[in-house]
């Protein structure tokens, strides 16, 4: 109780401070080896092939490293924040441009962590296809492929 009144739960479901819930530690390269387990990452040149022959590449880089780098041409632009509302087939904010749970999603972001764990989170929703581009957009702009200059409205 807070001045008489119960807290509420927290945004996340949870209570806030003094919950009694035991959280085990991890760190964030265990959290990135045990989201890399259950991918087959792809390389720049394999993702280019994967979505030539149909698979969705989502850029969940910002707007601003967008503009200042690129854009992978056909790529969806949903950033990292709002990417599991704009993919899970129940959500109001959906984009059916992402295709049903058995489309292969391939994530990429600047350097390929966010995306591993992004694509690992893909695959708990349901998209057993989803993966990610070792290296991200800067393994993309190495392997020399092609990008195209910032799109005002994406």
């Amino acid at each position: 109780m807070v001045n008489g009144a119960t807290r509420a739960p927290s945004a996340c479901g949870r209570r806030g401070r003094g919950s009694s819930r035991a959280v085990a530690r991890t760190t964030l390269d265990d959290l990135l080896a045990e989201a890399r387990d259950g991918l087959e990452r792809l390389t720049p040149a394999q993702a280019r092939e994967a979505q030539a022959a149909g698979a969705v590449v989502l850029d969940i880089r910002s707007r601003e490293q967008r503009r200042a780098d690129g854009e992978v041409p056909g790529a969806l632009r949903h950033p990292r924040n709002v990417l599991e509302w704009r993919v899970d087939p129940d959500s109001a904010h959906r984009d059916p441009a992402v295709g049903g749970l058995d489309a292969h999603l391939v994530v990429l972001c600047a350097e390929g962590y966010q995306s591993s764990l992004a694509a690992a989170t893909l695959q708990r929703l349901g998209f057993p296809r989803a993966t990610d581009v070792a290296g991200g957009f800067a393994a993309w702009l190495e392997a020399g492929l092609h990008v195209e200059p910032f799109a005002a409205g994406g």
